[in-house]
């Protein structure tokens, strides 16, 4: 039996149609991996330069460890800070273990909950929103950079002289991993102490104003 063959031109048409086919789906594979790649780097946030980020954390780089770890985690949440700052102030009557519990029933990250506590820090998170949504970005996206400059700005106030410890607080340099660090715990365990300052008056002049 005889093999067909294509010799008519509608045969070759189709031939032609067949492989222009297969170089337009491979050109679309391209196409669709330079999109995917390209919408990715559109996503990824630029990275904040080192010395943006010490103005960025200088209002707060002073605050005792502990508080400081509230801060960070409730400043990626700041629509819940905001609705924590009109709750607090649709109940003013409820403190102690009664606003605990209460605040404790309503839907938000324990670190809001926790915000609660501490109402002088959390009206610097509230009444600067813009600040707070940026210092969380940071945190989410260059958690390591934020550390270390929290640990950069603490050095800076102890050289100009402007922070050592005191009656409420202490500021401490230890050995954390290998790492040299500056610790900064309240005097009483017991009390929440939140730091008020202004950063131009305790660090030297900044690259990026505070």
């Amino acid at each position: 039996m005889p093999v067909p063959t294509i010799s008519s031109r509608s045969g070759r048409r189709a031939v032609a149609v067949i492989a222009i086919a297969a170089v337009i789906v491979q050109l679309s594979g391209v196409a669709l991996v330079q999109a995917q790649e390209a919408a990715a780097a559109e996503e990824a946030p630029a990275s904040i330069p080192l010395e943006q980020l010490e103005s960025l954390v200088a209002p707060i780089a002073l605050y005792p460890d502990a508080l400081l770890a509230q801060v960070l985690v409730a400043s990626t949440y700041p629509l819940e800070i905001m609705q924590l700052q009109q709750w607090l102030a649709k109940n003013p009557d409820l403190e102690g273990d009664a606003l605990a519990e209460a605040v404790g029933e309503q839907p938000w990250d324990p670190s809001i909950q926790s915000m609660a506590a501490v109402p002088e820090a959390l009206e610097r998170l509230a009444n600067d929103i813009q600040w707070t949504t940026e210092l969380g970005n940071a945190f989410l996206a260059q958690q390591s950079d934020v550390m270390d400059a929290f640990q950069r700005m603490r050095k800076k106030a102890q050289d100009k002289g402007s922070r050592d410890s005191n009656e409420e607080q202490k500021l401490e340099t230890q050995v954390v991993d290998e790492k040299t660090v500056i610790v900064v715990e309240s005097e009483n365990p017991e009390v929440i102490y939140v730091p008020t300052y202004n950063p131009t008056d305790v660090y030297p002049p900044p690259v990026y104003p505070y």
